[in-house]
């Protein structure tokens, strides 16, 4: 185990390293001179090397590379050209709205989908399995800005039921929560549905019935648990998933975490903080891979780890 551990770990160092590269180039890449856009187009030629003196801006591109990785290690990513302030404290003042956004996303996806998926695989071929499995399907397949949309038209401008926007009061996170959660809560749905349906055609089922066990335990126990492994690989990937996928969300509703941060500091060119904030979410992304790499054995015991 402590050797596969590290080698995990090898490789999410490596996720890190390709990601902050692949940010680190495609930033420079992208058209438009930060610090033209931060004293705008009537600066002079003078003030505009002036401050990408400063900020090491006029460099050659490898130094600003190895630059860059040196100070990654301690996540210094510099300071922020548009907000004046460390990217990493810009950071850390949004990354908990977007991690308690997507708690909550998580949250209801799990507790509505997982329910909803062991009631159609128990109603198969019933009225109800064919709404939920049209229900699931319409979740994953529209887009999430048009979801949060029609919420806010629905539910904030027409019913008046729920703030259409930003973080001022505790129920102001159910939209965005909601427009989140429906992609996963879509596929939990699918993937309880058809595991639930594989699992209750094994033998070990017809044993237990045969035992004299109720269906709720037959159900609970015995076809629930063995089909756990492929639900918690896909739900623990998508956690990561909600991060990212927060960025469009938080838009859309102006709420003020670490998505809005991102899409604010590429319109701006604002190298440090992008950095700070892609790297930060692919840490995320890498750890909750690993810690559902280390649920396996858990969840089943004939899973076992070859150091």
């Amino acid at each position: 185990m402590p050797a596969y551990l590290l080698g995990r770990l090898g490789s999410a160092l490596l996720v890190v390293l390709g990601a902050a590269t692949i940010v680190f180039l495609a930033m420079r890449a992208i058209p438009g001179d930060p610090a033209v856009v931060m004293l705008g187009v009537s600066a002079t030629p003078e003030q505009v090397a002036a401050l990408r003196a400063d900020w090491g801006l006029d460099a050659p591109l490898p130094v600003q590379y190895l630059n860059f990785l040196t100070r990654m290690v301690v996540l210094d990513f510099g300071q922020s050209i548009r907000l004046g302030m460390p990217a990493m404290q810009a950071v850390s003042q949004t990354l908990p709205y977007t991690i308690y956004l997507a708690l909550v996303a998580f949250a209801l996806a799990l507790l509505v989908g997982f329910p909803l998926g062991v009631f159609s695989a128990l109603q198969r071929g019933k009225a109800a399995d064919k709404l939920i499995s049209l229900f699931s399907l319409a979740g994953q397949s529209l887009p999430s800005f048009w979801v949060g949309i029609m919420l806010v038209l629905l539910l904030s401008r027409t019913l008046h039921i729920l703030p259409s926007g930003g973080a001022g009061s505790p129920e102001a996170v159910l939209l965005p929560a909601v427009t989140l959660a429906l992609p996963l809560l879509s596929v939990i749905v699918r993937l309880v549905r058809s595991g639930l349906l594989e699992s209750m055609g094994e033998p070990y089922i017809q044993t237990a019935r045969a035992k004299g066990l109720g269906e709720t335990r037959v159900v609970g126990v015995h076809g629930v648990r063995n089909m756990l492994i492929p639900v918690v690989t896909v739900v623990g990937l998508e956690l990561g998933t909600l991060l990212g996928g927060a960025v469009i969300v938080e838009t859309v509703f102006a709420w003020p975490g670490l998505g809005r941060l991102l899409i604010d500091s590429i319109a701006a060119r604002d190298y440090a903080v992008v950095q700070a904030s892609v790297v930060m979410l692919v840490l995320f992304f890498v750890s909750i891979n690993i810690v559902v790499d280390l649920l396996y054995g858990v969840l089943d015991p004939r899973v076992r780890v070859d150091g």
